[in-house]
């Protein structure tokens, strides 16, 4: 029996956000927001509506996240995303379920 392992390395660096809305009914009470922050597949600074601030889980993301906090108008936006991203999307998705 053969054994074939690839191993494929990428030349560079891979940063991306992603913005999802988690929900189980169409109820905003209902609806959660969260925006993540990626380095290399890793996880590094994520904003939730549940907790209302960002959350830091590497060194990078800790100060990017205690920098971020204070930037109360920045907050506040994030926290609006919940009625205005979400809400609106999530209906369109329940309707299309249905």
């Amino acid at each position: 029996a053969l054994l074939f392992i690839t191993v494929y390395t990428a030349d560079g660096f891979y940063e991306f956000v992603e913005s999802s809305c988690v929900f189980n009914s169409t109820k905003l009470d209902d609806i959660e927001y969260i925006r993540s922050y990626y380095y290399n597949k890793l996880e590094y600074t994520r904003f939730s509506s549940s907790v209302g601030k960002y959350v830091g889980y590497t060194e990078y993301g800790v100060r990017n996240a205690e920098a971020w906090n204070k930037d109360t108008g920045d907050l506040a936006a994030m926290r609006a995303q919940k009625e205005t991203y979400c809400l609106i999307n999530v209906g369109n998705d329940h309707e299309a379920a249905l």
